[in-house]
């Protein structure tokens, strides 16, 4: 494994069990030795789900599977393997999965489209489903509902930490809860969700709902984070509710009754997205770019990734530089308005331009001081509207070039 990242949490948070879900997992051996490597969620019938995959066109088997299976609203399981990403595999990798899916939903007694699929791990390899079929049994023998720890590492590729999230809110007054657990360090630039998130809640949520709110927090979260702008062929959010607490069905995404479990929702997808970041390939800082004064709130997202994945100012960053005018080429390559001569720029908190240039007797030294942190701010006012957006994103160091240079050896 590699050496756990300087910005990871100090320890794995503490997720409580969730009636109607059970996570178990299981060293099937699909490509890592010694570890665990195969995930399994089972839920209580009658669950819904939502998700949201990757737009790729070179999407992996299980997105393509997963995005029929979800019109259906139900999921009885969610199964996951790390190792072997099942992309690029043509019609032989959706044979694997078939397969796969077909053992589980004999054991489990539901059918083929209640099982939601992931896969993560290296592009262009068969996947040995007979490995995956012969570990289903003792994977199951280790479901149970606090088995949250183990459930994250499993579905872990070059990730140095797990990562898990739980919030507790309400539905009318009744409480509920939502865990999640997500992996993803490198391949990351989400267009829609993560490497891979599953989230689950006891709350009772009608599946089109569901989908609604899934995908407006996925926008504010998973879809505002980069490592290194590349989009995976796997990206998967997928959020199951199992509707054991009783509470008032909700009319609509926008029903009163579901503002805190929309604020909770939220939390927890922008948690673990940040976790994703801290934990990028070689980072050593994580970095929040906040872009306001944009034309709309799209222009102004565009902007702050354009910021966030330069490569000038992400080892401007990793080498403590206060280059600024690094920040002025991303925000002029983004192709978005912007007023050149109101621009303003601050590193830290400490205004560094405005109106178009450089601040009289502008000192260096407390933003040199902040680029030696490993929590980055910058800030910039491009001076043409009111839209607004915040991204996060990590330095980029040799470390990056290191694990990438050796991903398959």
């Amino acid at each position: 494994m590699p050496e756990r990242s300087p910005l990871a949490p100090q320890r794995f948070p503490d997720l409580p069990p969730l009636a109607g879900v059970r996570v178990g997992a299981s060293a099937a051996g699909v490509r890592y030795a010694g570890r665990k490597d195969l995930f399994l969620a089972e839920l209580d019938p009658g669950a819904t789900v939502a998700g949201v995959f990757t737009r790729s066109l070179t999407a992996s088997a299980p997105v393509l599977w997963c995005r029929k299976a979800l019109k259906g609203g139900r999921c009885r399981a969610i199964l996951a393997n790390s190792g072997n990403a099942n992309a690029f595999t043509g019609a032989e990798g959706m044979r694997a999965l078939e397969t796969s899916v077909g053992a589980l939903a004999a054991r489990i007694g539901c059918v083929a489209e209640e099982i939601m699929v992931a896969s993560t791990g290296v592009i262009g390899e068969f996947l040995p489903e007979r490995k995956i079929v012969d570990a289903l049994d003792a994977t199951r023998a280790a479901l149970d509902a606090r088995n949250w720890p183990d459930a994250a590492a499993a579905i872990m590729t070059t990730d140095t930490f797990p990562k898990g999230s739980t919030r507790t809110t309400q539905v009318a007054g009744n409480p509920v809860t939502i865990n999640g657990i997500a992996k993803g360090s490198g391949m990351i630039a989400p267009d829609m969700a993560t490497m891979l998130a599953f989230v689950f809640t006891d709350a009772a949520i009608p599946a089109s709902i569901l989908q609604d709110l899934v995908s407006g927090a996925n926008e504010r979260s998973f879809n505002c984070i980069t490592v290194d702008s590349d989009t995976s062929t796997s990206d998967t959010l997928l959020v199951c509710a199992s509707g054991r607490v009783v509470h008032p069905v909700p009319k609509s995404a926008r029903d009163p009754v579901l503002r805190p479990f929309k604020r909770a929702l939220e939390e927890v997808l922008v948690d673990l997205a940040q976790q994703v970041v801290r934990d990028g390939e070689g980072a050593r800082k994580f970095i929040t770019v906040s872009v306001s004064g944009a034309a709309s709130a799209r222009a102004a997202k565009r902007i702050a990734l354009s910021i966030a994945n330069s490569p000038l100012v992400k080892t401007a960053i990793a080498g403590g530089d206060a280059n600024w005018g690094r920040v002025v080429m991303a925000v002029g390559k983004a192709g978005e308005k912007a007023e050149r001569d109101k621009l303003a720029i601050s590193m830290g908190g400490v205004r560094i331009a405005e109106n178009g240039v450089p601040i009289a007797d502008y000192d260096e030294t407390p933003v040199v001081q902040h680029m030696r942190g490993d929590n980055i701010l910058i800030e910039v006012d491009v001076g043409v509207g009111r839209g607004k957006a915040t991204v996060w994103t990590c330095d980029l160091t040799e470390g990056y070039i290191r694990i990438n240079g050796s991903y398959r050896s």
